[in-house]
């Protein structure tokens, strides 16, 4: 008894999220939740460092604290660091543990702290750092109209404020390029990454598809080469089953031969059937057990359809040249599955196999002179658009209807250079 396992095919791919909802760049639909796990590696340290919701802000805050603490005894300020000082140095990082839920409102809290510190007069010190993580995390998650708004904003705040309320005077012409030189890179530097960012994020999307259409592609092909296995061989096990059945009756001894057939159709099932599953298992580069089936087994496959009980002829025209595998084994499978349609409808029909190796491509005819069924009787199964998908595959053409004179005639034309080879 052989028993199998049923096999599966999987494929995953890493899913992309979708922009938080109010998004102002419609085409940013993917919006970034910290480090990013892919199929091509682990996160890299750095992008988890910047994606954490602790870590960073942490830094930051104590990097506000340290710095504007050195700056306050070495440079000159309006007003000597307090509690609140101290309280608006750390509310910005503290925020920023929120920067990937909730861009755009810790875009303007920490805008609102960073006026409010400077408006008062403390000393200047690294308390913008936390303004610009902020500005960077709205713009890599698509909000950009509100970041360019605050940063707008923030230069009249930063470089008039203090003029307008009248705490000091009128800013210089340097000071004034300066701030805004830094806040057009501010906003410049997280956009090329945002670009960055949705190219990979395409490009990956277009490795995922790539992927699909190829599964989808290579299980096309295992269905077309199981259904050819076995439909070829069953027919003719069905067809010595049933002449061995009437020979037992009437004269048992000369059951033996159709017997004989049913074993060497199921060897030969079984081996072919053993070579797909071994490349499933192995996958595409798993090399088969078995030989792929060519034009070479052609005599052989003939043989088997006399021993079923019928009458097959071959004629080979032209001089026979090299055939590409893939052109080799849909030659032969379409030669196949066309004497098993003749097995299966057409009776005891004579058949006749021609192969013309023409200067351009290879010519199939496949033709019997059975009583044969009609067209939809036959196009109701996979064979015939197998077949023709193996030639249109090929960029060949196929045919298949009836004859004027009775039966049934297959034509395929299979160019010796094949799509993908004219490609390359």
């Amino acid at each position: 008894m052989i028993t199998s396992k049923p096999l599966k095919l999987a494929h995953t791919s890493q899913g992309v999220g979708r922009g938080s909802s109010g998004g102002d760049d419609i085409g940013l639909q993917e919006s970034y939740r910290g480090p990013v796990r892919t199929e091509f590696g682990p996160p890299h340290p750095r992008r988890f460092f910047w994606g954490s919701r602790v870590a960073l802000p942490v830094v930051v805050a104590v990097i506000q604290v340290m710095g504007t603490t050195f700056a306050a005894g070495h440079g000159p300020s309006r007003r000597s660091l307090d509690l609140l000082a101290y309280v608006l140095l750390v509310a910005g990082p503290a925020a920023l543990t929120a920067r990937w839920k909730y861009p755009v409102p810790v875009l303007l809290g920490t805008f609102a702290v960073v006026t409010a510190y400077e408006l008062l007069g403390y000393a200047d010190g690294p308390i913008f750092i936390s303004l610009a993580i902020a500005v960077v995390a709205a713009i890599m998650q698509g909000h950009r109209r509100v970041a360019i708004a605050t940063v707008a904003l923030g230069y009249g705040a930063f470089v008039w404020g203090e003029f307008a309320l009248g705490l000091d005077g009128a800013p210089k012409l340097q000071e004034a390029i300066a701030v805004g030189a830094w806040l057009t890179a501010l906003l410049a530097v997280p956009e090329v990454f945002r670009v960055r960012r949705e190219r990979f994020i395409e490009a990956s999307r277009a490795r995922a598809e790539e992927s699909k259409r190829r599964a989808s592609e290579e299980r096309l092909r295992i269905a077309q080469e199981l259904h050819d296995v076995l439909a070829h061989n069953i027919s003719l096990i069905n067809v010595q089953a049933g002449s061995a059945l009437h020979l037992l009756d009437e004269r048992p001894d000369q059951a033996r031969p159709a017997l004989a057939a049913i074993k060497e159709a199921s060897n030969e099932a079984l081996g072919e059937l053993r070579s797909v599953l071994d490349v499933l298992r192995e996958g595409s580069n798993g090399a088969p057990r078995s030989p792929t089936p060519g034009l070479d087994q052609l005599d052989t496959l003939i043989a088997r359809s006399r021993a079923a009980g019928l009458e097959v002829s071959k004629r080979v025209e032209g001089t026979p040249a090299a055939l590409p595998a893939s052109v080799d084994r849909a030659a032969f499978r379409i030669v196949q599955e066309s004497l098993t349609n003749v097995t299966r409808h057409a009776g005891g029909a004579n058949a006749a196999v021609t192969l013309r190796y023409r200067a351009q491509d290879l010519e199939i005819v496949v033709e019997d002179d059975g009583r044969g069924a009609s067209a939809p009787h036959r196009e109701s199964g996979n064979g015939i658009p197998g077949m023709r998908e193996r030639a249109l595959a090929l960029g060949g053409e196929f045919e298949a209807g009836r004859r004027t004179e009775g039966g049934w005639r297959v034509l395929a034309r299979l160019p010796y250079q094949t799509q993908a080879q004219g490609a390359s």
